[in-house]
This record gives structure tokens, C-alpha cells and sequence, in this order.
């Protein structure tokens, strides 16, 4: 076993991950009459047979049985993905990650299938900053996430620690608890109970009014984080469970295992539901090409833990964590790319996995002092919605098999039959490349074969056939062509007697499904398939209607399937095609790009209904809609169908609506649109929008000043804490030194000041400096530089600090400086991190007094209560708020950036220089600070509008480009920006920084507000 990432990994079988509240799921139902009976599905009648749902008898409105959890009876697929809240500290921003999450089918299902957003605890770092000091404030609060949650249509499974893991600093723990409690974290010890208790108290009072008993968004709670049981964590479980139901909380609580090791299914703690995290890739990116393979047993380990309990990955890799040093977050998107998703997350259906979240489906940003010493400032993690809010091409995979979801309720309930490793009776696979899994539907006889490469990294092509049991007898697909095509690294779900809308039905089809439902009271099948491959499919066509054939499409009628029509769709069909229409039916096929370019946005229930804007659970009613980047949202009424999104380009639209539907609005403005063929209307959305539209100042004018007056000789640090301390929590203690421990649980950059009298005879400094992996410090004696460390893979260094001759004064008190990189805590195995100086000796005398100095106010007298206490150092300019808007620098030096700093050589100094922006309304302009990429010893912390939004290792990487959100940045208005400029060594290093405008989309989520705070005078230094 290896704790590796704060998860605990059983190899060959990894770990899985959840959507987080940050990370932020549906069904079918005998009871869809509930929702709009219009278009209820057929299917849905089988939900009559269910067996008794399980219950822990807190609420009959969320239950499950041994195939998925039920709201208010209607079975659901759990599809959720992960996003923190807290890594994007813009509340009005959080809607725009919602909208993105339900219009990849992530929280909207159609008649069957759920969505969920997962949110990853508010960490208590964040708003618990002191002893029983509670902040939810501003953009800490948790109601604006679940308003926007429930306006957005997606359900919250809240995972709220108190440990979170999720690479912060401490694993969420917070800071102060980690060296003020005596007892062992995580465990029933009575003093990290009385730390947790006000935190959980909280957390609990907020879900009980928004829990989906109550008509809230939020459907399940995660009690703590990937754990291990034992006595005493067993107990810890059970406490923060009677925490949360003597509150109110009646949701099922869950839990998710770091390896395959069986905790909190049974005994003392056991949770409702267990999960599983799996992260089958790991967490190296540095050869993305290069995969292991599909894990095998996970429907095996699911039979053996927990078969009356769903199947449910609360975490699995939608993505991967990049360290200090490392290959990027490009490198990870490749990693966990499109095909990653296509064939891995097929897989955990082929397990039977019915619940599952993606961890990350927006990473976001460690700003300030939130990360781990493992992870820098990004934490894009390569996920479908990038750290700057663009969709990559994974968000397209990720929607093929979202909608596909919600549009298959029949999925939801399935038996796990066989696999090419055991029997399927039947079944017949000719092809030894190919492997197959079958799931069938108890009820309907619904038959799902999940189709990928038995080598499941292989990058070659393969061709198979395969023999089926049907309604219509045993076949061997396809029936017209010779074979079905797999891609390498490539998956399929071929089905069987696949129902959709009111009274439709495929009898098999090799070709995948986008799209099954019924718009205004026509059954509609939108299937797609690769460019370069042939399908076939056999369904019965109903009402009188037009086949469109063409030379890459043809119909036929074979006797041994009477009332079936084989449709055959040869390679080279690019673009939209209908094949067959008619009053009842509407058949539509497209290759697999142009499939990701339509959307399904949900059209809401009327006001009143409950879960209004939740597919499946308020409103079953949908259009098509293909050709913009994004479409947001949908509404009907009086025959026009609004629609609101974004364009990154002028694009051809097609739409599939109710026949009522007679015009169409985009953003407000209405659309010139015309009819394809009965029930499609087309137009055109025109913007001429482009990056080079939106132009920004270069970043010039910058004003310097000094910021390590800390080494000048007339410093006095007479306000400073004394270190006298003789006793600490933190393991393991003091390496070496005179009694006193130099720890310290301040965040960001520390100061250490050691005082000793002059004699002579001192000729150095054994100094063991602890900030965590890839930190950095810098010494000095008195105002003598002597040298800097780092590491890159180390925790700490150990360095003799050799004194320069002439630097000791004789007689005179004399002081050591030692700036310090604190890189946050450790998340695990132990959060109570020995960051500080662990050992120090002074070579030829002893000190008689350290001193330490680290963010102004400490725990609770911090003075920017709206960016939080992870936001400033202990640098001399942030303490006296050098880095906020409105501070006064006319006295300061005209010094670019790039001149580096006045001495050319070690030292710290601030740059400031504002400018202004005025971009259009109604414009999302994505934009980010770039710069250098040269390798230079220096670190620079970037601060905008007063948030600490990067931090550059230029002697480390990777990171030079920090992306920065509307809500930092003001669109429309005068922005600061100020850099911390750290030069490691006696040399001279020449930064640069620019502001460059990424990506440009015409709409956005709307008004987005500023909430920058300027400077006012600051009394502690």
C-alpha cells in the first residue's frame, strides 16, 4: 500500500475521485406521470417491478437499491463531476460552471438518468480560520452555491470534510487545528472533536433547509475523505454521522474508500452508501501517450463489498494533478484525453457502475495559500472545462455519454451478465481483439454491449462480429455489412431492444446513441458514428413518413426480422442527416464531431413545480439545438423558443422543437430561421467576436519598492512574536536546537529573525528549513546575503550558512534572516506538517532570542476579511497591503518589472502599475497574466486587485501562464497588479509579464461583480 496524493492506492486496482461542491445525478419511474406526462417514456413503466427501495429510514424520498439510488421514486444514474467553489472565489461565476456541467448532460436526466454536482467540503481552512471563529462570508458563503446549483437544474453531493484531501493545504483541515489539538487528527480524540464540531454544526444547519426532502438541490452528504477504519476512526465516523442527523440532516451520508480495502461498509461507522475512488491513470503526466490498462475487477470487488447497495465511484480520474516541476496540465488532458473517457468510463459502466463523478470537471485555482506543497497555482488538472472556463475536447465525450445517459433510462436498471472472460449465453464474439461486456435490462430485456479492444491501450484498428439474442431471434451483426469497426483506444455500447420516446423501439443498432426522447409528441433517435466507419441499425418505423436515402444510406426489409427496417450507413457520412421522418418519428444520424456540436438544453417546468429546472425530476420536455459553443439555457413560450448561450464564431443552427415552435430568439435578439423538413427549423448566428476584438494595455509604468527591510541594519522587530515555545503537537519535533521550537502554521512566506550577541568566535549556521516540497529560503546575517536552497522533491534542507568574513558584529546584537516559502501543509499521511526551522545551531555561539513573523493579525486579527486568511504572507509590503488597490506608490521608484531588482542580486522587492479595461457587455473574454520562460532563480508572487492569484518558480516550473477571472479582474474599470519579486541568488533575472486575452465567446452567464476591497492604512507590521 502507498499513500500517494493523500489517496490510499491498492495496485494494479487505483483509487477513483468525486465532483466536488464544489464538486457538484437520474431516473425512471412508474410515477413519471409526476412530470410532464406529454412525454413520459415508455420505458418508464418498468419501473413498476422495482423491488422495495432500501431506506435508513430518515427519508423516503432519497432510497436506493442494489442498482441506484431514487428521488421521489424515480430511479437515476448518478452523473456527476467534481468543481470547488473555493478555487473560484467569483461567486457569480459558480452559474456559469453549472450551466457547463447540466449541458454535458452532468445533472439534467432524461426520464431515467441523474446528474449530480459534487462539492468538496468548504474547506475549513477557509471558514474556520481560528478556534471557534466561523467565517461563511462573501464568497465563503454556501447558499449562493446552492441557489445556483438548483437555478442552474444540477443536485449537490456535498463532500464537506472536515478532511477533503482535493491537493489543499492540511487535506481542508484547518491550519490552526493542526497544531493546537494534542490528539491525533481524524480520530475520536476529544480535542479534535471540539475543533471539527463548530465547523460540522454549521455545515449541517445549511444543508437541512436545501436537502432535496426540502425541495434543495443537495441529494447525498460524503462523511470525511478516503480513510481507513479502525476503533478509533470508526468512532470518528459515527460522531460526525450523529453530528450531522442530530441536526437534521435526513439524505443518505456516504463515503468514498482510496483503495479497493472495504472500510465503512459494515461496523462501527458505516456509512449508507459506499464508493469507491479509482484513478486508473495515476498522476504522471510526463508520457501522456502512454496508458495503463482498464481495471478488470471492479464488478467482482462491487459483488463482493456491498451487492445491496449501487455501485458508486464517488471519485474517478476525470483528469490528473501536475506537481512542481512538472509536464503541464496540456500533458494531462492528453492523459485523461477524449479516448480515456470513451474507453475508461465505459468500463466502470461495464462494471455496473451506476453512480459515478468525475474528479475534476473544472479544476480551477490554488490561489493564495490554498495548495498542498505537492501542486502549484493551477489545478486545471486537464479537465473537460479548463482552468479558464473553455470547454476542451474532452467536454465533447463527456457529453456524447451525458446525454446518452439521460436519454436511456432503460441503463439505469441492468443485470451484469458476462464478458468475454465468462459465459454469455447466447453470444457470440468473432474477433479475439474485441471484448465485450453485456448488461440487460431485467425488466424490459433491454441489452447494452460495451464494446472496447481486450488490449485496451492499443492504438490499432480492429474489426469484429458479434452474435446476439434478441426479441427477433439470435443475430449475427451486422447483418449487411462485414464487420463492425473499433478504433484503437476507442469503446461503443451497441444495444438491443432499446426503447425510446412514448412507443418507439431499435432492435439493435451498432451505430451509438446521442439522443432517445420525445419532442412535441414525436419519438426522436439521434445516432452517430465515426467518419470512417459503417453502422447499421434495425428499428421499426412508425406513421406514415419519408426515408432519406442517399449513396452512404440505405434501407432494407429482411423477412427474418418482419416490421423492422435495416438502415446501413456506409463510411464517408459527415455532418447532420435525417433519416427518416414522420408524424410520430423522427430519425436522425450524424458523425460523431457534428454530434458534439448539438445540445439538449432542458426546458423548464412552470413556476411552482418542484425541481423546475431538473430534467426528469421537474420537466421531461427538451430541444435539439446544434452549431453554437454553448447553449446555456431554454424556454417556450407563446410559440418562441429562447434560447441563451455563447458563440465563439458565427454558426449554422438547428433545431429540433415541439411543432408550436414558430420563431426563435438567441440571447434576446430573434433568429431569421427557416424549416429543413417538418419539425427542424434551421438558421444562422453571426458574430464577427474574435480574439483580436478585444484588445489590452501592456503592462507597463511599473513602480518599485524595496520589500526586505527585514536585513537592513536599523530594522527593528521589537512587534514581533517571540519563538519562545519550548513544547509543540507537530510530529516529528525539533531535529536539533536549544529547546526552542521554530514551527510555525502560518501560511505563505514566513520571517525568522535569530538573535545572538556577538563575540567573534561565530563562523556559521546549521539551519534544517522545512516550507514543503519545491519551497524555497533565502539567509542572511545581518544585512550580508549568504545563500539560498531549494528542492524541488524534498520537504526540507539542511545547509551549514558559512558567515561572510566581517559580517559578525563584536559586541553588538546580531541577527540571522531566514525568509521562508511556505508551500502549505502536507494533505496526508500527517497534516500536522513541521513547517518552520526544525533544527538550528550556531557554529562558535548560541542564540538568545528568535523571532517570527509571518501574515499581519495572524489567526484573527488579519485585516482582509473578504479575501480570507490564505489570501497574504508575511512579506513586509503585503503586510502593509503594498499589493491592494488604491495603495499610494507616487513616492516609489520608476523601475520596470524587467529590470529585476535595483542590486541585481538576492532580495525581495514590489512592482505595481495599473491599468485599465472596457470589455464589451455580454462578452466572456477569457485572459491570463504570461510570463517569461526563462529559467531564472527567482519566485514571483502575482497579485491582482489584491488577490494572490500565481505564484512563478522560475528555477522549478512549470507554470508561466496564470489564467484570471472576470470578478478579479474588472472589465470595466482600472485594474492594480502588483508582482513580489524574490531573486534567489546574487544575479541578476529579468521577469517579463504580459496580459494576453485567451479565447473570446459572445454571451457569457451575465453580470459578473467585482468585490476587490482597497487599501486602507494598516497599524501592525
Amino acid at each position: 500500500m502507498l499513500w500517494y496524493r493523500g489517496r490510499l492506492w491498492a495496485f494494479p486496482a487505483l483509487l477513483a475521485v468525486c465532483l466536488v461542491l464544489l464538486t457538484w445525478p437520474l431516473s425512471r419511474t412508474a410515477d413519471a406521470a409526476k412530470l410532464s406526462t406529454e412525454h413520459t417514456p415508455a420505458a418508464s413503466v418498468a419501473a413498476a417491478s422495482d423491488p422495495p427501495r432500501q431506506s435508513d429510514n430518515y427519508t423516503t424520498v432519497v432510497q436506493w437499491d442494489n442498482y441506484t439510488i431514487f428521488l421521489n421514486d424515480q430511479r437515476m444514474f448518478l452523473h456527476s463531476g467534481e468543481f470547488h467553489p473555493f478555487r473560484l472565489p467569483v461567486p457569480d461565476l459558480w452559474l456559469d460552471i453549472f450551466q457547463k456541467m447540466v449541458a454535458a448532460g452532468l445533472n439534467a436526466a432524461s426520464h431515467a438518468s441523474a446528474e449530480r454536482r459534487n462539492i468538496h467540503g468548504w474547506a475549513g481552512t477557509l471558514t474556520n480560520p481560528a478556534p471557534g471563529v466561523l467565517d461563511f462570508n462573501d464568497w465563503r458563503a454556501l447558499q449562493p452555491v446552492f441557489d445556483a446549483a438548483k437555478l442552474a437544474g444540477i443536485f449537490i453531493v456535498l463532500r464537506p470534510g472536515p478532511y477533503i484531501n482535493a491537493e489543499t493545504t492540511a487535506g481542508g483541515i484547518a491550519l490552526w487545528a493542526t497544531s493546537l489539538v494534542a490528539g491525533e487528527l481524524r480520530t475520536n480524540a476529544t480535542d479534535y472533536r471540539d475543533a471539527w464540531t463548530p465547523y460540522i454544526d454549521e455545515i449541517a444547519a445549511s444543508v437541512v433547509p436545501n436537502q432535496v426532502s426540502d425541495g434543495g438541490p443537495i441529494l447525498v452528504v460524503q462523511i470525511d475523505n478516503e480513510y481507513y477504519q479502525d476503533a478509533y476512526t470508526g468512532e470518528y465516523f459515527v460522531e460526525l454521522e450523529e453530528a450531522y442527523r442530530q441536526a437534521g440532516v435526513v439524505i443518505p451520508l456516504t463515503y468514498n474508500d482510496p483503495g479497493e480495502g472495504k472500510n465503512f461498509v459494515n461496523g462501527t461507522g458505516a456509512v449508507n452508501i459506499y464508493g469507491l475512488d479509482s484513478y486508473p491513470q495515476g498522476f504522471d503526466c510526463s508520457t501522456p501517450e502512454v496508458w495503463s490498462p482498464v481495471v478488470t475487477n471492479y464488478h467482482q470487488y462491487h459483488e463482493e463489498t456491498d451487492p445491496a447497495e449501487p455501485w458508486y465511484m464517488p471519485e474517478f480520474q476525470g483528469g490528473s494533478f501536475d506537481p512542481w516541476g512538472g509536464s503541464g496540465y496540456d500533458a494531462c488532458e492528453i492523459l485523461t484525453g477524449a479516448d480515456f473517457q470513451d474507453v475508461f468510463n465505459k468500463q466502470n459502466w461495464a462494471s455496473n457502475v451506476k453512480l459515478i463523478s468525475y474528479y475534476m470537471v473544472y479544476g480551477g485555482t490554488n490561489w493564495g495559500g490554498l495548495a498542498e506543497p505537492g501542486v502549484y497555482t493551477s489545478y486545471d488538472y486537464g479537465s473537460s472545462i479548463r482552468e479558464s472556463r473553455l470547454l476542451s475536447d474532452k467536454f465533447d465525450e463527456l457529453k456524447r455519454q451525458g446525454i446518452f445517459l439521460r436519454s436511456s433510462p432503460e441503463f439505469y436498471k441492468t443485470d451484469w451478465v458476462g464478458d468475454t472472460d465468462t459465459t454469455m449465453p447466447g453470444v457470440t464474439v468473432n474477433g479475439s481483439e474485441a471484448y465485450v461486456t453485456w448488461l440487460r435490462n431485467p425488466d424490459t430485456g433491454a441489452g447494452f454491449y460495451i464494446v472496447r479492444q481486450a488490449n485496451s491501450s492499443s492504438l490499432a484498428d480492429i474489426t469484429f462480429r458479434i452474435s446476439v439474442p434478441t426479441s427477433a431471434g439470435t443475430l449475427s451483426l451486422p447483418r449487411t455489412t462485414d464487420s463492425i469497426a473499433l478504433d484503437g483506444r476507442q469503446s461503443k455500447v451497441l444495444v438491443t431492444d432499446y426503447t425510446f420516446g412514448t412507443s418507439s423501439s431499435v432492435l439493435y443498432s451498432t451505430a451509438s446513441v446521442f439522443y432517445a426522447g420525445t419532442i412535441g409528441g414525436r419519438d426522436i433517435l439521434f445516432l452517430y458514428g465515426d467518419f470512417n466507419q459503417s453502422h447499421e441499425i434495425a428499428l421499426e418505423f412508425t406513421g406514415t413518413g419519408t426515408q432519406f436515402a442517399k449513396s452512404t444510406v440505405s434501407f432494407s426489409t429482411g423477412a427474418d426480422i418482419d416490421g423492422y427496417t435495416t438502415v446501413t450507413l456506409l463510411p464517408g457520412i459527415e455532418g447532420f442527416v435525417p433519416l427518416y421522418e414522420s408524424d410520430t418519428q423522427l430519425i436522425l444520424y450524424s458523425d460523431s464531431v457534428t454530434a458534439a456540436t448539438f445540445w439538449a438544453p432542458v426546458i423548464p417546468a412552470s413556476e411552482g413545480t418542484a425541481f423546475q429546472s431538473y430534467y426528469q425530476f421537474g420537466s421531461n420536455t427538451t430541444v435539439l439545438v446544434g452549431g453554437p459553443y454553448l447553449v446555456r439555457n431554454a424556454s417556450i413560450s407563446d410559440g418562441t423558443l429562447a434560447l441563451r448561450g455563447d458563440l465563439n464564431q458565427s454558426a449554422l443552427l438547428t433545431i429540433i422543437a415541439p411543432d408550436d415552435v414558430t420563431s426563435v430568439t438567441w440571447n434576446g435578439a430573434p433568429v431569421s430561421a427557416y424549416s429543413l423538413t417538418d419539425g427542424i427549423l434551421a438558421g444562422y448566428l453571426s458574430t464577427n467576436l474574435t480574439t483580436s476584438s478585444i484588445t489590452v494595455p501592456a503592462l507597463t509604468g511599473w513602480k518599485y519598492a524595496d520589500s526586505l527591510p527585514e536585513v537592513q541594519s536599523n530594522f527593528s522587530d521589537a512587534d514581533w512574536v517571540i519563538a519562545n515555545h519550548t513544547t509543540t503537537n507537530i510530529t516529528p519535533g525539533m531535529l536539533y536546537g536549544d529547546g526552542q521550537v521554530l514551527f510555525g502554521d502560518c501560511e505563505n512566506t514566513v520571517l525568522w529573525r535569530g538573535h545572538f550577541t556577538g563575540t567573534g568566535s561565530e563562523t556559521s549556521v546549521n539551519l534544517t528549513v522545512n516550507g514543503g516540497t519545491a519551497f524555497a529560503g533565502s539567509v542572511w546575517i545581518n544585512d550580508y546575503f549568504i545563500s539560498s536552497t531549494w528542492s524541488v522533491s524534498e520537504e526540507q534542507t539542511t545547509v551549514v550558512y558559512a558567515f561572510p568574513e566581517g559580517s559578525v558584529l563584536v559586541g553588538q546584537d546580531n541577527v540571522v534572516t531566514v525568509v521562508q516559502d511556505g508551500m502549505g501543509n502536507d494533505e496526508s499521511p500527517n497534516e500536522k506538517s513541521p513547517r518552520g526551522i526544525p533544527g538550528f545551531l550556531l557554529n562558535g555561539g548560541s542564540f538568545t532570542e528568535w523571532k517570527v513573523q509571518g501574515k499581519l493579525g495572524g489567526y484573527t486579527a488579519y485585516p482582509d476579511k473578504v479575501r480570507g486568511i490564505l489570501n497574504e504572507g508575511g512579506l513586509y509590503g503585503e503586510r502593509d497591503g503594498w499589493h491592494l488597490p488604491g495603495y499610494d506608490t507616487s513616492s516609489w521608484t520608476a523601475r520596470e518589472l524587467s529590470e529585476g531588482l535595483p542590486s541585481s542580486g538576492a532580495g525581495i522587492g514590489f512592482f505595481v502599475t495599473t491599468f485599465d479595461l472596457s470589455i464589451p457587455q455580454e462578452t466572456d473574454a477569457l485572459m491570463s497574466f504570461q510570463f517569461d520562460t526563462l529559467n531564472q532563480a527567482y519566485r514571483a508572487l502575482l497579485f491582482v486587485n489584491g488577490w494572490s492569484y500565481g505564484k512563478r518558480v522560475a528555477n522549478i516550473g512549470p507554470q508561466t501562464i496564470f489564467p484570471v477571472p472576470q470578478g478579479i479582474l474588472d472589465y470595466d474599470g482600472t485594474n492594480t497588479v502588483a508582482v513580489a519579486l524574490w531573486a534567489l541568488e546574487n544575479s541578476s533575472v529579468s521577469p517579463t509579464l504580459e496580459l494576453v486575452v485567451d479565447n473570446v465567446y459572445e454571451g457569457g452567464v451575465g453580470s459578473i461583480a467585482t468585490n476587490n476591497p482597497s487599501w486602507s492604512p494598516r497599524s501592525l507590521l
